[in-house]
């Protein structure tokens, strides 16, 4: 059986200085070069994969796997960030394509 793959397909990674506290997860501008972690219902423009020593990779553009609070429908669906690192739907959010909603795994692969 085929197995179907989004890793890497139009991925743009970025550096950034790091808020204090920023973990893995949706982030948003906070200054000059700088990210920090979104709060509940905010929009996020990208995605920290990993932060260390005051500097936060991210994940600007492509195919990636996030969390989910709530059940994500395929197709183009508004979202935002969640209190947990994660994502969740939200009516007055930004429109993402979902190619992969695991309704039982609580994850998506989104396109940012």
């Amino acid at each position: 059986m085929a197995k179907v793959s989004f890793e890497g397909i139009g991925e743009m990674m970025v550096t950034f200085l790091a808020e204090e506290g920023l973990t893995a997860g949706p982030i948003k501008m906070t200054g000059d070069g700088k990210v920090g972690p979104c709060g509940d219902g905010e929009a996020f423009c990208g995605v920290a994969l990993e932060v260390s020593d005051g500097l936060a990779l991210v994940q600007l553009k492509g195919f990636i796997k996030v969390s989910c609070s709530d059940t994500v429908a395929v197709g183009y669906t508004k979202l935002s960030a969640n209190a947990s690192g994660g994502v969740k739907t939200n009516a007055s959010g930004t429109a993402y394509l979902v190619v992969e909603a695991g309704s039982t795994e609580k994850q998506a692969t989104i396109l940012l």
